[in-house]
């Protein structure tokens, strides 16, 4: 190929890909979706508490927000940590390393962030609906979650060769 014609985006792909560096770039588009629902589920906690309904919350309800409020933050640190670590780290020693523990990181927060949806519905639907309510609309989102992030991607993988 010649140096002077511009690479399509599929050679600029496939070329990374083989160079390693293609892991690393999947893993910051990842990040970019993911991130910014993290921020959004905590920033609203965060104003939760602060809004004059919340004292009316009852006990349970305030536990619930606790643990909700915890697996936001805790999805924030995990995500927000390859790309901190990724620049405290350079020049990488070894790529492949980096990549499995930052792989395990977005997986865990990941983890943590579905958790935060998941009890973030049952916090709010439990409000405006009641308490039963909010518990099958948790549920829902956990089988949603759980379906589409988890068991989907697996099955593709094993059955299909994604």
């Amino acid at each position: 190929m010649s140096k002077n014609l511009p690479q399509l985006p599929l050679e600029t792909t496939v070329r990374s890909e083989l160079h390693g560096d293609g892991d690393l770039s999947d893993m910051l588009s990842e990040l970019r979706i993911l991130l910014p629902g993290a921020q959004m589920l905590t920033a609203f906690l965060i104003l939760l508490p602060f809004n004059g309904g919340a004292r009316g919350v009852i006990e349970a309800q305030r536990y619930v927000f606790l643990a909700t409020f915890f697996c936001a933050l805790t999805s924030l640190v995990l995500l927000s940590a390859p790309a901190i670590q990724h620049r405290l780290m350079r020049p990488l020693i070894s790529k492949a390393r980096f990549k499995r523990m930052a792989s395990r990181q977005i997986v865990a927060g990941s983890g943590a962030l579905g958790v935060a949806f998941i009890l973030g519905t049952n916090m709010v639907i439990s409000e405006v609906f009641g308490p039963l309510l909010g518990i099958v609309s948790g549920a829902i989102m956990a089988s949603l979650i759980l379906s589409v992030w988890w068991m989907l991607p697996l099955y593709l993988k094993r059955r299909h060769g994604f």
